[in-house]
């Protein structure tokens, strides 16, 4: 029985994990998180669904990692780097889908990782990690005469640009071009811009609704397109890739881990 702990445990995102891990016949909820603002701090964490867990929503972070194997944390930066200082205190191994984190914050996960097993991804849905895989193999295949570009939309509460999702596509791709991402993506257009450079892998961002998360890779050549895509319709493939990634870390004591790992996808 795995014993987890949600961070962000009101949001969106955490309400979707808790129901998720109450609906596992192999996981136990015995810990849930929230900002120590958070209007429901001292609520059972199954309220919303009608449900007593005996769980109580909690900002002690060390109260709520105290008798859990793993902790799912969907927040923010800021949030799961508090949370990464104590999990590492605690032994309990972390399934990390924050997005925005900058190069130092995630370096402070690798070295974390000599301590607990982490799995790190931008995306946790087992639909998105197949489609990174697809997209390596049509780069490769359509290396020359055509433009890649990436569209991605989201709902407007969403606080980054583009999305982690979306990053790490053009991260495979450039990685499968034998180039690095930060030297070929072009985030923004304005203006006279003159012609698209050679090369460049293009981003463009949607914000807006409740979209949960759509991606679009556009691979366009003359006199044809090959387009690459997913759509997320519920949070719910999110949810169901981090149990899957829980399960991965069982055998796993420490070490830094995406979720091309848990899938048995890496090469």
């Amino acid at each position: 029985m795995m014993k987890i702990a949600i961070a962000g445990a009101t949001g969106r995102m955490g309400r979707m994990l808790i129901e998720a891990v109450l609906n596992s016949a192999d996981a136990q909820l015995v810990g849930a998180l929230d900002h120590s603002f958070c209007p429901q701090l001292g609520e059972d964490a199954g309220a919303f669904l009608g449900k007593k867990t005996g769980i109580i929503i909690t900002a002690d972070v060390a109260q709520g990692l105290a008798n859990a194997d793993f902790l799912i944390d969907f927040t923010r930066p800021e949030g799961t780097m508090a949370h990464l200082a104590v999990a590492q205190q605690t032994g309990t191994k972390m399934i990390i889908g924050t997005t925005g984190l900058s190069a130092e914050q995630v370096a402070g996960l690798k070295k974390a990782a000599e301590k607990i097993g982490i799995v790190f991804a931008p995306n946790m849905s087992v639909g998105v990690n197949a489609t990174f895989k697809l997209l390596e193999i049509a780069a490769k295949m359509l290396h020359e005469g055509y433009d890649i570009e990436i569209v991605e939309a989201h709902h407007r509460h969403k606080v980054d640009a583009p999305s982690g999702t979306a990053l790490k596509m053009g991260e495979v791709i450039a990685d499968a071009l034998g180039e690095k991402l930060d030297d070929v993506a072009v985030y923004a257009r304005e203006g006279h811009t003159g012609e698209r450079k050679a090369g460049s892998i293009g981003f463009a961002t949607i914000r807006g609704g409740d979209i949960v998360g759509d991606h679009t890779v556009l691979f366009a050549g003359d006199g044809e397109r090959i387009e690459i895509s997913h759509k997320s319709s519920s949070r719910q493939s999110y949810a169901q890739g981090s149990l899957r990634a829980a399960r991965f870390l069982q055998s796993h004591q420490t070490g830094f881990y995406d979720m091309q790992d848990v899938l048995g996808l890496r090469k």
